[in-house]
């Protein structure tokens, strides 16, 4: 049994391909508004139907259908870049066999505005949150990759995408991807990967830092997202139109409707990759959630969300072949709590569960909120996933009926040499979550709770001093592009 076997699915080959199928519809009979150009020029050159006017793009189902052919082919030949992580988790761009990936990574960032400090205070997050959240997710062994958890707010929002990407690479080398708010950024994005990287053909090898378009669902891309997407893919940089309906508010209520709106919507994302650059790193990318009735808030977590999330992960990774990971480790909680950490294992655990390669953004404690505390609590919870879907040998050997014999009937394992040699590759043995009697008491509780842990050993990360992964000459290099950049904004306002 060494690992489990198959993933958990919620569609049969025929759902899969009627979705796909009612996508490709909807592309060509609903199209897709596009307020950008240049963007309606590549699609007219590649023979979509446009209506300049509305900006509007209806897409004939057999050029969908040639590109995603094409995409599924690039990810059997395509042999750089192996991997790049995006603003939740990762993507591998390679064929792999649909399986529940043992090696999953751990993601966090999310731009987030504010913090929900070690104090329990909620509040608009500063450079030093922005720094000492990246110090934080350096040390963390669970956490694979890193953006920003937190963006300083007291840097100007025309600068801060920049100045929060060179923050990034001054404090750790998990780099994961980053937020750009316009083309602008772009440039000044691009030059510190570079500086990272070491050249221009080493970051598109090895890409990292990289922004992403979205889709205002339903079936639009603003002329910002636009101008993004088509910047990244003119630049060689990999990409993913990512959409995030929202069931009942901007895609229909029910959840094979909405899978189809945001398929249809990241295909054309992909259509229009391709367009510009027929040799474009494109995959698809959907994020979907259902709208709370009573507040009009995109859940990001809920029982509901599962079956959608499993869906999805199959539509990209089995029906498309693109290996991708997942809004995981997310909750509607708000602060930290017993809902939160039941929320938070569930979107851990059933993304890995049904075939994700990673998942994230973890640390959050609601979508525009960061939490040191439930960071450190967060990569608890993902090394107990990582245990939970491990399993273990089974052969003559691991039986051992030799050892079965030599204590017979009625003895124990406790004083065996075995025991002592193997208890740790099979007992999960993080303090977080120990085994003890009732007979404690409370004030061992008190003293062993959760929160104090989790609090302990964050104030203990951020009182270490970890070295930057950058060199002295890397760093100024680093800061002048900053510094230019913001010479540049002042001239262009004035």
């Amino acid at each position: 049994m060494r690992k489990l076997r198959e993933p958990i699915t919620f569609l049969t080959a025929e759902e899969m391909e009627t979705i796909h199928r009612n996508a490709l519809r909807i592309l060509a009979e609903v199209g897709m508004k596009i307020d950008h150009n240049e963007a309606l020029d590549y699609l007219a050159a590649a023979g979509c139907k446009i209506n300049r006017n509305k900006k509007e793009v209806k897409f004939p189902q057999d050029i969908v259908q040639k590109y995603v052919d094409k995409m599924r082919l690039d990810f059997t030949t395509r042999t750089e870049p192996e991997k790049m992580a995006v603003r939740y988790s990762h993507i591998r761009f390679r064929k792999e066999d649909f399986r529940i990936h043992e090696d999953f990574t751990v993601n966090t960032g999310g731009f987030c505005v504010f913090i929900y400090d070690l104090n329990g205070v909620r509040r608009p997050a500063t450079l030093q949150d922005t720094r000492d959240s990246l110090k934080l997710a350096a040390q963390l062994d669970e956490i694979t990759y890193t953006g920003l958890p937190v963006a300083a707010q007291e840097v100007p929002p025309d600068i801060r995408p920049i100045a929060m990407a060179a923050e990034l690479v001054k404090a750790t080398d998990k780099l994961g991807g980053i937020e750009t708010f316009n083309k602008f950024d772009i440039e000044y994005i691009c030059r510190i990967g570079e500086v990272v990287r070491g050249s221009k053909e080493e970051l598109k090898r090895n890409p990292v830092l990289i922004g992403y378009a979205e889709a205002r669902t339903p079936l639009a891309i603003d002329n910002n997202m636009a101008e993004v997407f088509v910047e990244y893919v003119k630049r060689g940089m990999p990409q993913s139109l990512d959409t995030m309906p929202n069931a009942g508010a901007t895609s229909p209520m029910n959840p094979a409707g909405t899978l189809a709106v945001a398929i249809a919507e990241t295909l054309g994302g992909m259509v229009l990759a391709y367009s510009i650059d027929e040799n474009a790193c494109v995959t698809v990318d959907v994020t979907p959630s259902f709208c709370d009735m009573s507040t009009g808030i995109f859940k990001y977590a809920g029982p509901e969300r599962v079956s959608l999330l499993g869906a999805c992960i199959q539509m990209i990774g089995k029906y498309y072949g693109c290996p991708n990971g997942v809004h995981g480790g997310k909750t509607d909680s708000g602060r930290p709590d017993i809902r939160c950490g039941m929320e938070k294992a569930i979107s851990m655990l059933m993304p890995v569960l049904c075939g994700a390669v990673g998942f994230g953004t973890v640390g959050h404690i609601d979508a525009i909120t960061f939490s040191p505390l439930q960071l450190v609590l967060d990569n608890e919870i993902a090394r107990y996933v990582r245990a939970a879907v491990k399993g273990f040998e089974v052969s003559d050997e691991a039986i051992n009926v030799d050892l079965i014999k030599r204590v017979g009937i009625g003895g124990n394992y406790l004083q065996e040499v075995e025991t002592a040699m193997q208890f740790r590759d099979f007992l999960d043995t993080s303090p977080f979550f120990k085994a003890q009697p009732c007979s404690l008491g409370d004030e061992s509780d008190k003293q062993n709770s959760w929160e104090k842990m989790a609090q302990d050993k964050a104030h203990h990360l951020l009182s270490n001093e970890i070295e930057s992964p950058l060199n002295k000459e890397q760093i100024k290099e680093v800061d002048n592009i900053v510094q230019h950049a913001r010479l540049k904004l002042k001239e262009r306002n004035g």
